[in-house]
């Protein structure tokens, strides 16, 4: 005799098997460059992005400081000494002083934030993460800060590509405040250096934000399943390595971060032909 079996048994599987599809059918995560690609080519240098770029990557990630008078920079450190023939913060340099000092590794300029702006303007589909290092607020005091952001908004807005998302974001959560009352419809993105958790879930939502950037130890599928069905859209750092990207892909994030963006395009290319 054919098992019979009851409505509810039959709509839980169908659920699931929905469940499942819908899974199956969410794209696949965003992969960005971090720092243009940072050890695959100098980073935050333009040949890191055009390298990047043109290797198939519309994903990146930079860092932007301002100089003693004023102009946007792109370097992540709080000093010049590691990458470049210098030593000093930018923000104690004029943007004079910075176009004469060049990289230890290749001899490469200084990156000014309006050149980089200007080589993805005429490129669409871009997504770019522009971190707002002002985390040291005797760099940044108040006034300072209400410069650097009215600047940084200013040119994002001037030079973004059609059907390109540009994104602020920062640890420092007193840029994300000042440019969302400069602009409530900026893109800003909240990092942390911890997992995801309802911690950071929270203190985004405290801001207005519904974007997160954590850190990929320690982060569950389940912490990042639940900051997403709160609304949020996830990424992770860092991205060392190829298995680095592979947990990443396993937690469900949306968007990945890499150092080597190239070799995992390369690599998602021959897996994916396979």
């Amino acid at each position: 005799m054919p098992r019979r079996f009851s409505t509810a048994l039959i709509l839980a599987i169908s659920v699931s098997l929905y469940a499942n599809a819908a899974a199956l059918a969410k794209p696949p995560a965003l992969l960005f460059a971090h720092r243009g690609g940072s050890y695959e080519f100098v980073e935050n240098t333009l040949s890191a992005f055009e390298g990047s770029y043109e290797k198939g990557l519309r994903g990146f990630e930079t860092d932007v400081r301002m100089t003693a008078d004023g102009e946007l920079v792109i370097l992540h450190d709080d000093d010049l000494q590691r990458m470049y023939d210098a030593a000093g913060p930018v923000e104690r340099l004029t943007a004079d002083k910075l176009r004469s000092v060049v990289t230890k590794k290749g001899g490469r300029p200084m990156l000014f934030l309006d050149k980089l702006l200007a080589y993805f303007a005429d490129k669409p589909g871009i997504y770019l993460e522009l971190e707002m290092k002002t985390n040291n607020k005797y760099l940044y005091p108040d006034a300072r800060l209400d410069e650097y952001c009215r600047k940084l908004l200013a040119a994002v807005q001037a030079h973004r590509p059609k059907n390109s998302i540009y994104v602020l974001t920062s640890f420092d959560e007193r840029p994300l405040r000042t440019v969302h009352t400069l602009d409530k419809n900026a893109e800003r993105l909240l990092i942390t250096d911890g997992p995801c958790s309802p911690e950071i879930v929270n203190r985004a939502k405290d801001l207005d934000i519904h974007r997160i950037g954590v850190h990929i130890d320690e982060t569950s599928r389940a912490a990042v399943r639940d900051a997403q069905k709160a609304g949020m859209r996830v990424s992770c750092w860092p991205g060392h390595n190829l298995k680095d990207y592979q947990l990443a892909v396993g937690l469900g994030v949306d968007a990945i971060c890499t150092d080597i963006p190239v070799a995992i395009q390369t690599w998602k290319e021959t897996h994916e032909r396979r």
